[in-house]
């Protein structure tokens, strides 16, 4: 039993875990027409096939614009399930038509159009909920926009340190800006998607083209999806990013952990190796996904899940995010019984399970351990108490990992703060020596003097040239400067080749 439980745990998070790395829980209106033109190609099939079988119904079957309608014998009232096609349709409900005893569909009164009872169909689809829908998905989009364009700026910044330092270029720091880059393409590639699929002028296009006889013009749908090449790529980069920024967090996984437990590897040796892990592999299997749909399911803008097709990206992100949990919890072991080990006798229980909890809170955005919260609990319907907080938890925690990342990763490096410092040193220095002026007397008198910066610790130079003989130059007293005390303090050490002082003469 015990050897079952593995399985059962895999097996539980490959069949509902579906929503973390989906793309299609919540749908456009350019998704749901070709959603529709989806169903009517395949309802017409289906009809052509069954051709021969439906001569002995009364009633033919038909597709009435919204579903696909079987055919039916004399007096019968005939039911549907509502389709999943329709996303705002109450999926647990049926449609229902009426076979009249002269072998037609019933005709609704005062005018010349089937009947069809679709009441359960649309029993959830109130105003109500259509404004408290819409104030939900307004917020969470506001939630994380916000959160990735604070993620993006914070990335930025980060990358442009350990870029521009070159005493900062270590194996360490070169993972830091390959995770750094994967987080700003991911967050770029969401703003141009949001762009390119929600802009509102396909949908405006699509409608006018499919929206009032979707069957005429299902000959031409064809050829406006050859139209859909740069919303293919987009969604495309989008998922290679997405990919791209959860290998690279495996990647610094992997490199904490055998700090840990093999330190005695070569950083260069494996250091490609990662980096084709965290660049290579998402190319691979987002390459694969992209040839299967364009060979079996080229159709719509390929954000909107074509059926199993999805598991060819999904399975490995979910492998990539149950490994890093694992390494997580591994370190954290670690990290526990070295605490318990060499502070036994010394420090307060509490303070021992403080110091752990802080250790674990930073490693938790680190490794992505929010992303195995709700992995195993599958999306509710919209508005559900429990779809809301799963909702808000993720939106919130995906668009804010870069910035907790860059802040724990750059910001709070003790190297990169010094280097900081050092660098705004020696910014200061040279104000202070461009801030020098040159004055000459009317005797032939030299002097260079320098005027101390009320803003820094850094100090100014007063060099005088002084005759060492009766024929030497003299200051006269209309150009006499009092000499300025010279008082060093320095926050940092700074060798003589740094400081360079302009010598008389």
């Amino acid at each position: 039993m015990e050897g079952c439980l593995p399985l059962i745990f895999w097996y539980s998070v490959l069949t509902s875990a579906s929503g973390l790395v989906d793309m299609d829980d919540v749908i456009t209106k350019e998704e749901q027409v070709y959603l529709l033109a989806e169903a009517t190609e395949k309802c017409q099939k289906n009809i052509k096939a069954q051709a021969e079988m439906s001569k002995d119904l009364a009633c033919v079957p038909e597709w009435d614009g919204i579903i696909c309608w079987p055919g039916g014998f004399l007096n019968e009232l005939v039911s549907v399930q509502c389709p999943e096609y329709i996303y705002d349709f109450n999926h647990r409900g049926h449609a229902y038509r009426k076979c009249d005893s002269g072998g037609r569909w019933k005709l609704a009164l005062g005018i010349n159009k089937t009947w069809a009872n679709y009441t359960e169909c649309t029993k959830f689809f109130t105003p109500e909920q259509r404004i408290q829908e819409k104030d939900i998905f307004h917020r969470l989009y506001l939630m994380y926009t916000i959160g990735y364009a604070i993620s993006l700026a914070s990335l930025v910044v980060a990358l442009s340190l350990l870029c521009y330092f070159k005493r900062l270029h270590c194996t360490r720091n070169y993972i830091h800006i390959h995770l750094f880059a994967s987080f700003i393409c991911r967050a770029v590639s969401i703003f141009v998607k949001d762009v390119v699929l929600y802009s509102g002028s396909g949908s405006e296009e699509l409608e006018k083209m499919l929206g009032e006889n979707l069957k005429s013009e299902l000959g031409s749908s064809a050829g406006y999806r050859t139209q859909l090449v740069g919303c293919k790529t987009t969604v495309t980069l989008f998922l290679y990013f997405l990919a791209t920024n959860h290998y690279w967090i495996l990647v610094e996984g992997l490199y904490l952990h055998s700090l840990i437990f093999m330190a005695f590897l070569s950083d260069k040796n494996y250091l490609w190796a990662l980096t084709i892990i965290g660049w290579g592999l998402p190319a691979v299997f987002v390459s694969v996904w992209a040839s299967v749909r364009v060979s079996l399911a080229d159709t719509q803008c390929w954000d909107v899940s074509a059926g199993k097709m999805k598991w060819i990206y999904q399975i490995p992100l979910l492998v990539a995010i149950m490994i890093n949990f694992f390494l997580f919890l591994n370190i954290v072991r670690v990290l526990a019984s070295k605490l318990w080990g060499t502070n036994t006798g010394t420090l307060n229980p509490r303070h021992q399970y403080r110091k752990l909890l802080k250790s674990t809170l930073v490693l938790m955005p680190l490794f992505g351990v929010h992303y195995v919260v709700f992995m195993a609990i599958p999306y509710t319907e919209v508005s559900g108490i429990i779809w809301q907080i799963q909702m808000h938890y993720e939106m919130l925690f995906n668009s804010s990992q870069g910035f907790f990342v860059a802040f724990i990763y750059c910001f709070c490096n003790g190297e990169v703060q010094a280097e900081l410092k050092k660098a705004w040193f020696r910014r200061n220095l040279a104000l202070d020596f461009k801030q020098k002026t040159c004055v000459t007397s009317t005797g032939g008198s030299f002097y260079c003097g320098g005027t101390a910066s009320h803003t820094t610790n850094s100090f100014s130079m007063s060099v005088v040239s002084r005759g060492g003989s009766a024929g030497g130059p003299q200051i006269s007293g209309k150009h006499r400067i009092q000499p300025v005390h010279t008082l060093v303090s320095m926050p940092v050490h700074i060798t003589n080749s740094e400081i360079s002082v302009p010598s008389s003469s």
